[in-house]
């Protein structure tokens, strides 16, 4: 009888993880870095010996998907797009990871059961 509420309650824990999985929106893999640099004109503001003013920042997504690693630029304009897809990533993963866990802990429980 214990087991038996054990799997509904896996069940509605299952359910409502699918329920927030569905509610997610645009997701992306990766991270974002900030980065700046110095150009190759002697003359330019990078290069000034007593106060350098590196440029940027200039924006990167580097992320990994199917075996190939990418590294793209992110225009000022679509970072905060970008993170929100970022964060909407890493929950995905969060869900998909306890989903998982779920589903293994439901297994586990059928297989003593079967004993």
């Amino acid at each position: 009888m214990i087991s038996v509420m054990k799997n509904t309650s896996i069940a509605r824990k299952i359910e409502h993880l699918k329920q927030q999985l569905a509610k997610l929106g645009p997701i992306h893999p990766g991270s974002l870095s900030e980065q700046y640099n110095v150009c190759g004109k002697p003359d330019c503001r990078c290069k000034d010996p007593k106060n350098p003013q590196k440029h940027g920042p200039y924006y990167h997504l580097s992320f990994t998907w199917r075996g190939k690693s990418r590294t793209l630029f992110v225009r000022a304009e679509r970072l905060a797009e970008m993170r929100e897809k970022l964060a909407n990533y890493k929950h995905f993963r969060e869900l998909t990871d306890e989903w998982v866990d779920l589903v293994v802990e439901l297994e586990q429980q059928e297989r003593e059961r079967n004993r």
